[in-house]
């Protein structure tokens, strides 16, 4: 085994301090940390449809009771319960032997007052000239002729008896008033009906196309009316799209039709009725939505994605813009709405201005910033020196 001298162990320990010494200054003499990278969206102005979501409940577009005009049994029904039914269409059939034994009566009086009638008019005709002579007295004549247009209004009345008779023997078969899908029968075959009863014989509703009447609070209602007087907004078109109850997407966009003049003072809303085409039967009356609509456009407006928008410790809204010099200066903003991913900026933020919405967290107000387009790659990070890699 070969010993070294001390003195030489001690050179080398010396050597190797002085290289860490060196390597460990090198690692501290780094310079100033490298400017951060802010990534900005140029703000500019845009029109914008401001939506809004309302909860609406669906109505048909047309329904109709169906109820009896004559009483009487009912003998049979014609039609099946759930199934489309088309306007003139008889549902029920009413018992009609007294309305037939109604009209032969009509009839019949209407003949007898028919042959009365052509009897007086005979008479008082061989009256006139007879008058005209004095062969008969003058009173004679007027009595036939006044009973001769008796026996002719009798004949009027005996006719619109009869037609009386026969429309209420019409009234025997109970059509559909209207076209549209039929509910539930709530009378049976041989059930007794009667004119004016309270109890719908049954319902047919019209569901294609199909009503849906949305709810808006009276105070939003004046909040829309102020801003389109402003002159900066500007009426939007009526069309409305629709969410389900199990949160599907309507696929059909409806339009809105009126809204009513009246506020309800109960609930303070106001009706809107938009109209939606129904051909699969999947709206149904009764049935809630939700429904989305546009009533008013922003012109001119400048929206900023949420990331460019943070809060202080008041609540207050606020923004980071590239400034003179690159350097990050703080705004006070006022924010609107939310659209989609973005806010609606009301005032603090112009047209033009650089938001910065990347790298905020390496950012404070008034440091220095390597603005760059949103979205950019990074830069790479600075490639380690020769010194370095060697130590």
């Amino acid at each position: 085994m070969i010993s070294r001298p001390r003195h030489a162990t001690g050179i080398l320990l010396a050597v190797a301090a002085a290289a860490l010494a060196g390597c460990a200054a090198k690692k501290e003499d780094k310079g100033p940390p490298p400017t951060p990278e802010a990534g900005y969206v140029v703000l500019r102005a845009e029109t914008v449809p401001l939506f809004i979501e309302l909860t609406g409940r669906a109505a048909a577009y047309e329904s109709s009771d169906v109820r009896p005009q004559v009483a009487g049994l009912i003998l049979a029904r014609t039609f099946k319960e759930g199934s489309i039914v088309h306007a003139g269409q008889t549902l029920y059939k009413i018992d009609p032997s007294q309305y037939r034994a109604a009209v032969a009566q009509a009839q019949a009086n209407l003949a007898s007052a028919q042959a009365n009638a052509a009897s007086t008019k005979q008479r008082a005709d061989r009256y006139k000239p007879l008058a005209e002579m004095q062969a008969v007295a003058t009173q004679d004549y007027v009595d036939a002729r006044g009973t001769a247009a008796q026996a002719a209004a009798s004949v009027s009345q005996n006719g619109a008896a009869l037609q009386t008779a026969k429309i209420n023997l019409g009234f025997t078969n109970i059509p559909a008033p209207i076209t549209g899908r039929i509910g539930r029968s709530l009378v049976t075959t041989g059930g007794l009906v009667t004119v004016g009863q309270t109890t719908p014989l049954t319902t047919i509703q019209r569901l294609d196309p199909i009503f849906v009447d949305i709810q808006q609070s009276s105070a939003d209602l004046l909040s829309l009316r102020s801003a389109l007087a402003s002159g900066g907004r500007a009426a939007s078109s009526a069309a409305v799209r629709l969410e389900l109850a199990d949160g599907s997407e309507y696929a059909a966009t409806g339009h809105v039709e009126f809204a009513e003049a009246v506020v309800d003072p109960n609930t303070g809303t106001v009706t809107l009725r938009a109209r939606f085409p129904n051909h699969q039967g999947i709206l149904l009356p009764g049935m809630f939505v939700r429904a989305r609509l546009s009533q008013q456009t922003a012109q001119n407006a400048i929206l900023v994605p949420q990331a460019g928008i943070a809060r202080d410790p008041k609540g207050n809204a606020t923004a980071l813009v590239v400034g003179k010099d690159n350097k990050a200066v703080s705004r006070d903003v006022k924010v609107d709405r939310t659209v989609g991913d973005k806010w609606l900026v009301a005032s603090g933020l112009a047209v033009g201005d650089k938001v910065i919405v990347e790298g905020l967290n390496r950012v404070k107000a008034g440091q220095a910033v390597k603005p760059v387009p949103a979205g950019s790659k990074p830069a790479p990070p600075p490639a380690a020196g020769n010194d370095s890699a060697k130590s």
